[in-house]
């Protein structure tokens, strides 16, 4: 479903509602199909900034209109919306598909495995246009996989911004696994009296 915006940016704090890339781990942001390596990156920026593609934006191959974008967060997040500002003259995506903690997907494995949730895009120019997502199932996201079949027409399909709107859950990926450790019982810190010289034997 895509929602329009329905005030002006300069009476809301929409930037603050758009934060979430502040949470992308973007030095490995990848994507497959890309005509330029490593331009997928410049995709993502601050909300205010959407419209603005100096710095460049991601473009597929020539006759291959085809995109998969593999985005990984710094921390969980939960993801309320999307907004995707794809191109003139045909080449805005006009679909997309999503995968939720999947690594390593490939264009064989996002044609054949059950999205989570997938979206028949609008030519969204002025990046006016988000997508909710079904919220309950965008929670904890750890990474997220974009997969964008086809366009309106376009040689190639240009995506100039992609936004998340939600929020982190301020945890660190990196630093779960040690928090998980340290919750598990460590025997030498549970001695028994008996170990240490008291009335009671060891439980087992």
């Amino acid at each position: 479903m895509a929602c329009m915006h329905d005030h002006s940016c300069e009476d809301h704090d929409c930037s603050s509602n758009w934060s979430l890339f502040k949470h992308i781990d973007l030095a490995k942001v990848s994507a497959l199909n890309e005509a330029v390596p490593g331009s997928v990156k410049s995709v993502f920026k601050a909300w205010e900034h959407r419209l603005n593609s100096s710095e460049g934006y991601l473009e597929s191959n020539d006759g291959d209109p085809e995109l998969l974008v593999f985005i990984p967060f710094t921390s969980d997040v939960k993801i309320k919306s999307i907004s995707i500002v794809g191109g003139a003259d045909g080449t805005s995506p006009s679909k997309m598909r999503v995968f939720i903690n999947r690594e390593g997907i490939d264009f064989s494995d996002a044609q054949s495995m059950q999205a989570v949730q997938e979206w028949d895009l609008a030519e969204n120019m002025q990046g006016m246009l988000e997508y909710q997502t079904r919220y309950s199932k965008f929670q904890s996201v750890g990474n997220i996989t974009l997969h964008f079949p086809d366009n309106f027409g376009g040689d190639t399909s240009q995506i100039h911004y992609i936004g998340f709107k939600g929020e982190a859950t301020q945890l660190k990926r990196d630093v779960v696994a040690t928090i998980v450790y340290e919750l598990m019982p460590n025997p030498s810190d549970h001695k028994t009296k008996a170990e240490s010289g008291g009335g009671f034997s060891h439980v087992e």
